[in-house]
């Protein structure tokens, strides 16, 4: 059996737009699915560095104008060119591959000690890949030591002429020091996707420094909108979403404990939100030391802990009730 007063948040991939703390306090998982749209954003950026190369963004705006400007000035294939890639997950893993069917020279970033696909090579800093790339992308998300990772200081650091592409987080880079690079031609264009301040939805009223800069292409956070990416996203929120309310399993949530236990036959398992306090965990085990329990976990994080036990189905409902009753309870329900 499944009490119902069940309440989950599924968010497809950023969460910064839920106040996760509130949330947590509520007893209300917050589930993201991050990793569905990697395909989709690795393809735009490529997409996106051979439109930098040709800059095609200004030649299509020119001939909306009726001007017809054929020129190879400032042109060039993105083949042996160099893509720094910052930030080697799941979007700049694939990218990488990618990049380099294309013929590009891949080096990378990442703080973690990461498997380098392909041809590819990991340097030792960010400063090299700014340093040495012709192309430097960034895919790395919203910490305090990735916000303004790209300032006047980094960019300054950048091959004149070089190329900056941003669909990872709007807070990574200095927006006006981008700007500012453009209308010096210290940078030679940009690919933004994502933006400091985004609205809530779609406006017809939305500013940047950076509209009217040269060789400059702007997309409404976009990377993950494709066809694709959203079936895929479909089926991982309804994945989550099962195991959430049949198991109690709460991998991948972003403001709880991530944990999961297997099936016991025969068993009732009750789920319990609480309060993270000194003394939470000794009233539960008394509670259930008089009864049998086949398996127990409870894990904490940030302001709450999360229990799941296995107990006897005849013992269930008394145990629930016991534990509902302590002052720490957010939430407490049996699953079956």
């Amino acid at each position: 059996m499944c009490q119902t007063n069940v309440v989950y948040w599924v968010l497809l991939y950023w969460t910064d737009q839920v106040d996760l703390a509130e949330a947590q306090l509520k007893g209300i998982p917050v589930f993201n699915s991050p990793y569905q749209n990697s395909r989709s954003v690795a393809e735009l950026i490529i997409a996106n560095i051979i439109n930098l190369a040709r800059q095609l963004g200004d030649k299509n705006k020119e001939m909306h104008g009726k001007i017809w400007n054929k020129t190879a000035k400032g042109c060039f294939e993105v083949r042996g060119k160099v893509l720094g890639i910052v930030g080697y997950g799941h979007i700049g893993s694939q990218l990488s591959v990618l990049a380099e069917a294309l013929g590009m020279i891949v080096r990378f970033y990442d703080i973690e000690d990461v498997l380098a696909l392909g041809n590819s090579k990991k340097l030792k800093s960010l400063e090299e890949i700014l340093k040495s790339s012709d192309f430097v992308t960034l895919h790395v998300p919203d910490t305090p030591h990735t916000r303004n990772l790209i300032t006047e200081r980094e960019i300054k650091l950048m091959k004149k002429g070089s190329f900056l592409l941003n669909a990872s987080r709007g807070s990574v880079v200095d927006i006006k020091a981008l700007a500012t690079a453009l209308k010096s031609g210290h940078l030679g264009g940009v690919y933004v996707d994502v933006f400091p301040s985004e609205p809530n939805g779609n406006s017809n009223v939305w500013e940047s420094e950076l509209q009217g800069c040269p060789n400059t292409l702007l997309t409404p956070h976009i990377g993950g909108s494709t066809t694709e990416a959203q079936d895929a996203i479909g089926l991982e929120v309804a994945r989550k979403f099962i195991l959430y309310l049949e198991t109690g399993s709460t991998q991948g949530a972003v403001n709880f404990p991530n944990q999961s236990l297997p099936i016991i036959d025969g068993t009732h398992r009750i789920l319990n939100i609480h309060k993270n306090m000194p003394g939470v965990l000794k009233a539960i085990n008394n509670i259930l030391s008089v009864f049998n329990v086949e398996s127990q976990i409870l894990l904490t994080k940030g302001e709450i802990g999360y229990l799941m036990v296995d107990v006897s189905a005849d013992t269930s409902e008394s145990i629930r009730e016991e534990i509902s009753r302590l002052p720490t309870s957010i939430k407490t329900r049996i699953l079956y």
